[in-house]
C-alpha cells in the first residue's frame, strides 16, 4: 500500500499578542512561565517566539538563536547554564547510534545530543524540550560546555559553507505531559522546516505485521540461495512461517581497488572484512546469478530465486534486500561500466563524533575511504539498482550505512545540502519502484536524517545492533548489552517515533536472553523477526510471537518509556527498573524488564560492564503508567472504576484500581509483560467482565480484535485472533461459551474462564462467546 504522504499538519499559525510564549529572556535568565531553566544567558543569544503553534489554545514555544563575531563552518555557542533540573537527553554514543542518558546539571550532558527534556517541578516550573536543528546550511547539536553550561554545536561539515548570525538552531517548548510535548515540538518543528513528515502522516509498510527472518547472523556474507529456502523451510515446518524474508550483506557484487573489475572479491565472509570493498555493478553477485530454478533450470538468477521462494512458501508476501546508502560500505568502485561515476573520498570526523565510541565500521571506511557518487548523480545509482531489484521480484530494501555523509560533505556544499540531495533521490526511488514505504532506515540516527530523510520513509531502526555477544570480548556481555538493547530502543522512540515506525531489531530464538528480547518485540509496535541460524530454533518460544499464518499480534502504538522511568537510569544505578507500555486495540500493556549491569561510560567512551549494579530490582506498577489517550485509537478509561491486570509470566490475574500500585520484583535479565484491562460490568447480571486474550502469546491482550455486547446485556461476543488458551475475568460463571456458534468446553476458576480456541486455518477471527 502506498504512504499517505500528506503535506497537512495540526499546526497552526498564531498571533503572538493572543498566544505568547511560556519563553522569556530576563535580564540573563531564561525562563519557562517565569521559572529559571538557564541562568548567566550570554548577551549575544536570541530568542523570539514561534509563529507557529498547535491550535489556537496553546502557548507558543520559542526559537534561541546567537550571533558571532566572525563567520565560521563550526561554531559552539554557550546558551546558559542548567543547574539543579533533572533532564534526561539522547545522544550519539556511536557515529550511527544514540541513546538515553540522564543527569541534573550542564556539565552532566553528552556530546552529539539531539534532543534534551527537562522535567517538571512542584512549584510550577513544566516540562521543557530543547530541540536542536537545522537552520540553512548548518545542523545543530548539545554538548556540554565549562562549568554548566549547555552549548549548541552548531556546524556545516565544510569550510566552504559559514556565518556568523543564526535565529533558530533550537526550538523549546513547554508542556505539562512529556508524552505530548515532545509530539507538539516535532509538529513544530515540521511547520518551521517544511522537509518530512511525521509518522501519523504516513503508512508503515506491510512487513510491520509480518513475521519475519532475516540472513544476517544466519549467513553473515556466505548467504546462498539454497540456504535460504531451506532457512524458510524449517521455520514453515516448525509452525513459524516467515511473512518477510530480509536478505542482508552478502548478496551483491564488491571487490577490493586492487582487483579487477571483472573479479567478485566474495572470499570476505566474516563480518568486517567486506567493509573496504565497493559495489561493481547493480546486479547480484554470483551466488544468485548462478541460481537455477528449481522448476526450469532454464530460469536463473535472482528472479528466479525470488519466485520460487514465493511460489513454495504461500507466507512470504515481502523479500527485502540490504544495501547502502552510498550503494556499499566503501560506496562505488570509481571508473566501472554500467555504474555512476564515483569519487573516493576520505571521511573525516568532526570533533563531536570523535569522542563516540569507537567502531570497527569508521575504523575500515576513514582507512579506505568512500566512493562517492557526487549528489547531482546520486539518482542514476538509486534508480539502476532499484529498478533492478524490482525487476527480480524484491519488494523493498533496508538501507543501511545512513549517517555518513556529514563527514564526506566537504566539496558538496556541506552536510545539509549533500544529505538532502541524497535523501530526496532515494525518496523518489522509493517512490517510484517501492510504493514510497518500502524500506527500513538503519545506522540513521541523527536529526539530519529525521529532518530531511524522513518524507516518505515511515519504518526504521530506532537501536544499535542486536549482538549475541560483546565484540570487545566481556563474557558478561551475552547478558548486559541485552540490557542496553532495551534501553536504546524504548527510549529513542520517544524522540523517533515521531517521524518512522520504531523498528526494534532482529534478536535470535536461542540466545540466552531470546525470552527477554521475545518480550520486547512483542508489544514494541513495530515488525518482528529473527536472524537465527538455519535449523536452530526455539519454537516453543517463537510460538509465543507468531500466528500460524505468518502474522503477529501488532500492538496500535509504539512502546515508550512509563513517565516515571524517563529521568531515571535503567542501566546503572542499581535500582530502576525499565518500564515501557503500549496500547492494543481493546486493552494496555506494560512491560517490566531488568536491564541493569552495563552501559555508557563516560571515562572509557564506550559501554561497558558495570556489574556492581546487577542485582533484583523492586518497582511499583499502575494503570495509569500506561498512557492510554495516545495514538489514533486511543482508549477511553473515563469512569473506569477497576482493571484486570494479568502476568503473563507468573500467570495470574489482579484486580486494581485505577490509582492503585502494584509491586513488582524482578532477577537480572528478567521481565513480566502485565496486560491492562478496562473491567465493564454487563448491565442485566451486575457480571464484571474484562476479555484477557490468548495467554500462550506474549502480547496476550493483542489477540483481541473485536469485542461485541449482546443487546440484552448477558452476553459478550469476542473476536480473536490466532490459536490457544483464550482467557476471560468474569466475576461469575458463564452459562456456557461458544466458538462460532456452536458450544464448546470451558474452564472456570480463580474468577477466569478458560476455553481452548482452535486454528480457524486461514486469516479470519474466532468468535468465542460468553453467555451469563
Amino acid at each position: 500500500m502506498a504512504p499517505n504522504l500528506s503535506n497537512g499538519s495540526a499546526v497552526v499559525n498564531v498571533d503572538n499578542g493572543v498566544n505568547p510564549s511560556p519563553f522569556s529572556l530576563e535580564g540573563s535568565n531564561l525562563t519557562a512561565n517565569g521559572h529559571v531553566i538557564l541562568s548567566d544567558v550570554p548577551k549575544n543569544i536570541t530568542l523570539r517566539p514561534s509563529p507557529h503553534t498547535i491550535s489556537k489554545s496553546t502557548a507558543t514555544g520559542a526559537f534561541v538563536g546567537f550571533n558571532a563575531a566572525e563567520a565560521s563552518s563550526r561554531h559552539v555557542v554557550p546558551i546558559g547554564q542548567l543547574k539543579d533540573i533533572r533532564f534526561m537527553s539522547i545522544f550519539r554514543f556511536k557515529v550511527w547510534w544514540t541513546t538515553h542518558w540522564v543527569g541534573s546539571k550542564g556539565s552532566d550532558l553528552e556530546q552529539e545530543t539531539q534532543i534534551v527534556i527537562l522535567e517538571n517541578s512542584d512549584a510550577g516550573r513544566p516540562y521543557v524540550v530543547i530541540l536542536p536543528l537545522l537552520e540553512g546550511g548548518f545542523r545543530a547539536s548539545i554538548q556540554p560546555g565549562v562549568e554548566n553550561f549547555l552549548d549548541v554545536c552548531l556546524e556545516s561539515g565544510s569550510t566552504q559553507v559559514t556565518d556568523k548570525g543564526f535565529s533558530s538552531v533550537l526550538y523549546l517548548h513547554a508542556g505539562e505531559d512529556p508524552f505530548t510535548l515532545v509530539k507538539d515540538a516535532v509538529k513544530v518543528a515540521k511547520a518551521h522546516l517544511g522537509t518530512f513528515n511525521l509518522l501519523e502522516e504516513k503508512t508503515p509498510p506491510g512487513i510491520v505485521d509480518k513475521f519475519g527472518w532475516c540472513t544476517w547472523d544466519a549467513f553473515y556474507l556466505t548467504v546462498h540461495p539454497r540456504g535460504v529456502i531451506e532457512g524458510v523451510r524449517n521455520l514453515v515446518e516448525g509452525g513459524c512461517p516467515p511473512g518477510l524474508v530480509l536478505l542482508d550483506d552478502g548478496w551483491q557484487s564488491i571487490g577490493h581497488d586492487s582487483d579487477p573489475i571483472t573479479k567478485e572479491g566474495m572470499g570476505q565472509t566474516a563480518a568486517g572484512e567486506q567493509m573496504p570493498c565497493r559495489l561493481l555493478k547493480f546486479q547480484e553477485n554470483y551466488k544468485f546469478i548462478d541460481y537455477e530454478s528449481s522448476k526450469d533450470p532454464n530460469i536463473k538468477g535472482m528472479g528466479a530465486f525470488v519466485k520460487d521462494l514465493k511460489d513454495e512458501f504461500k507466507s512470504v508476501d515481502y523479500v527485502y534486500v540490504w544495501h547502502a546508502l552510498c550503494g556499499y560500505w566503501g560506496g562505488i568502485r570509481p571508473h566501472v561500466p554500467g555504474l555512476p561515476e564515483a569519487v573516493v573520498i576520505e571521511p573525516k570526523l568532526s570533533p563531536g563524533l570523535k569522542n563516540t565510541m569507537e567502531d570497527l565500521v569508521v575504523d575500515k571506511i576513514v582507512n579506505t575511504g568512500v566512493g562517492l557518487v557526487p549528489p547531482e548523480m546520486v539518482s542514476q545509482m538509486y534508480e539502476g539498482l532499484h529498478s533492478h531489484l524490482k525487476s527480480v521480484g524484491i519488494d523493498g530494501v533496508k538501507v543501511d550505512v545512513i549517517h555518513l555523509l556529514e563527514m564526506l560533505c566537504e566539496n558538496y556544499g556541506g552536510r545539509v545540502n549533500l544529505a538532502k540531495a541524497y535523501y530526496d533521490a532515494l525518496t523518489a526511488s522509493v517512490r517510484k519502484h517501492f510504493d514510497g514505504n518500502g524500506v527500513i532506515a538503519s545506522m540513521e540516527h541523527c536529526n539530519d536524517f529525521m529532518f530531511l530523510g524522513t518524507e516518505a520513509i515511515t519504518l526504521g531502526r530506532v537501536g544499535d545492533d542486536f549482538w549475541c555477544t560483546d565484540p570487545s570480548g566481556d563474557p558478561n556481555g551475552t547478558f548486559w548489552l541485552q540490557g542496553c538493547h532495551m534501553v536504546h530502543y524504548a527510549y529513542n522512540s520517544l524522540w523517533m517515533g515521531n517521524f518512522i515506525q520504531p523498528d526494534w531489531d532482529m534478536f535470535q530464538s536461542t540466545h540466552p536472553c531470546a525470552a527477554f528480547h521475545a518480550a520486547s518485540r512483542a508489544i514494541s509496535g513495530g515488525p518482528i523477526y529473527v536472524s537465527d541460524t538455519v535449523g536452530k530454533h526455539n519454537f516453543e518460544l517463537l510460538k509465543t510471537l507468531v500466528v500460524p499464518d505468518g502474522s503477529i499480534l501488532r500492538c496500535e502504538y509504539y512502546a515508550l518509556p512509563t513517565r516515571d522511568c524517563l529521568f531515571e537510569d535503567p542501566l546503572h544505578d542499581g535500582r530502576t527498573m525499565l518500564k515501557i507500555w503500549n496500547l492494543n486495540k481493546y486493552n494496555g500493556v506494560l512491560g517490566a524488564f531488568n536491564c541493569q549491569g552495563g552501559g555508557w561510560s563516560r571515562e572509557t567512551r564506550r559501554n561497558q560492564c558495570f556489574s556492581k549494579y546487577v542485582g533484583k530490582v523492586t518497582s511499583k506498577a499502575n494503570p495509569k503508567d500506561i498512557e492510554w489517550n495516545s495514538g489514533k485509537n486511543p482508549i477511553s478509561i473515563e469512569g473506569v472504576q477497576v482493571f484486570a491486570l494479568y502476568y503473563h509470566q507468573a500467570k495470574k490475574l489482579v484486580l486494581s484500581k485505577p490509582t492503585e500500585d502494584v509491586e513488582l520484583s524482578l532477577e537480572p535479565f528478567n521481565f513480566e509483560l502485565i496486560i491492562v484491562f478496562p473491567v465493564t460490568t454487563l448491565p442485566s447480571k451486575s457480571v464484571q467482565f474484562a476479555p484477557i486474550g490468548l495467554v500462550n502469546m506474549l502480547n496476550t491482550g493483542g489477540a483481541v480484535k473485536s469485542l461485541v455486547y449482546g443487546e440484552e446485556g448477558n452476553s459478550v461476543q469476542i473476536g480473536v485472533k490466532g490459536t490457544g488458551e483464550m482467557r476471560v475475568f468474569a466475576s461469575e460463571k458463564p452459562l456456557g461459551c461458544r466458538i462460532g456458534g456452536s458450544p464448546v468446553a470451558f474452564e472456570y476458576e480463580e474468577n477466569m474462564v478458560r476455553v481452548h480456541v482452535p486454528w480457524t486455518g486461514n486469516s479470519s477471527l474466532s468468535i468465542v462467546e460468553c453467555i451469563f
